[in-house]
C-alpha cells in the first residue's frame, strides 16, 4: 500500500469554505468519514472553533457552491444535500452527500479514475489550505492522477506535494534516514532553524521569515505546522517502537 498526501492553496473567491477558513484562522475542519463511488460522494465532517466560526463554516457548507468537493470552477449543476448532524458551542458536525455530472471532477473521482477502487481519504481542512491524505493499492498511475487534478483545478489552487511513501513506513523513520518531509516543508524548517525562530526568545517572528522566503504568511505557517506534526508523530513512533523492543519477552 502506497500513502499520497497533498495540499491544495486556493485562491480567495475559489472555495467558500476555505474563504470562510481563511476569515478564522483558529477554525479546522477533518474529516470523519469519505467515501465516492463513479456517480456519488458522501462525507461526514468535524469542525472545530468559535462559535462564530462554526456558525460561518455550516453557512458556507448550506449555501455556497461546495458541492462537497467538486472542483468545476462553474456551476455544474450538481445535486448537494448537506445535513447538520451536531452544532455545539465548538463543535459542529456535518453530512454532505453529493450526485455529479458529467462536468464535475473530485479528488476522490479522479483517484477512481487513476488510482482504482479501494482508496481511502482523509483530509484536513484549514485556512485555505486544503490538506488530502490517500492510501490506495501502488498499482495506479500516480503520474496521471496528478496531472488531471492539475488540469481540474487550473488557476483556482496551487498543488503542493507534501509526503508519498510506502504506508509501512509512514509510522517510523524511513530506512534511508529521510524525514519524510516535503522539500518545501524541509527549507521551511530549516530556515526557521537558522534565523531564530525556534529560539527563546524568538529571533524572527513568522512574518518577517515568511518575507525572507519570499512567500505568504499562511503557507509558511502551514508548512511550519505541517512539519512540526510530522517529526513529532514519527519522534513518539520511534520511542515506541524503542520501548517495545527492549521489552522482554
Amino acid at each position: 500500500m502506497r500513502e499520497l498526501v497533498f495540499a491544495l492553496e486556493y485562491q480567495p473567491g475559489c472555495n467558500g469554505v476555505a474563504d470562510t477558513l481563511a476569515d478564522h484562522p483558529a477554525a479546522r475542519i477533518r474529516s470523519l468519514s469519505l467515501h465516492a463511488t463513479t456517480e456519488r460522494l458522501w462525507r461526514v465532517d468535524h469542525a472545530t472553533g468559535t462559535p462564530a466560526a462554526l456558525e460561518a463554516i455550516e453557512n458556507a457548507f448550506l449555501t455556497a457552491d461546495y458541492y462537497a468537493d467538486c472542483l468545476a470552477t462553474r456551476d455544474c449543476g450538481a445535486t448537494q444535500e448537506t445535513q447538520v448532524l451536531d452544532h455545539t458551542d465548538d463543535t459542529l458536525v456535518l453530512y454532505s452527500y453529493w450526485e455529479r455530472t458529467a462536468t464535475c471532477a473530485s479528488v476522490p473521482h479522479i483517484a477512481l479514475d487513476h488510482l482504482g477502487d479501494g482508496v481511502m481519504f482523509d483530509t484536513r481542512h484549514e485556512g485555505r489550505h486544503y490538506t488530502w491524505r490517500l492510501i490506495h493499492s501502488g498499482s495506479g498511475d500516480v503520474a496521471a492522477f496528478f496531472d488531471e487534478l492539475e488540469d481540474a483545478v487550473g488557476d483556482c489552487a496551487r498543488m503542493e506535494m507534501l509526503r508519498t511513501a510506502d504506508t509501512a513506513a509512514v509510522t517510523g523513520e524511513a530506512d534511508d534516514g529521510t524525514t519524510g518531509l516535503s522539500p518545501e516543508q524541509e527549507a521551511a524548517l530549516r530556515a526557521a532553524v537558522e534565523h531564530g525562530y525556534y529560539e527563546t526568545p524568538r529571533e524572527v517572528d513568522v512574518g518577517e521569515l515568511a518575507t525572507h522566503l519570499d512567500v505568504p504568511r499562511s503557507t509558511l505557517t502551514y508548512r511550519l505546522r505541517r512539519a512540526e506534526e510530522h517529526l513529532a508523530k514519527q519522534y513518539v513512533s520511534h520511542e515506541r517502537s524503542a520501548e517495545q523492543s527492549s521489552t522482554p519477552l
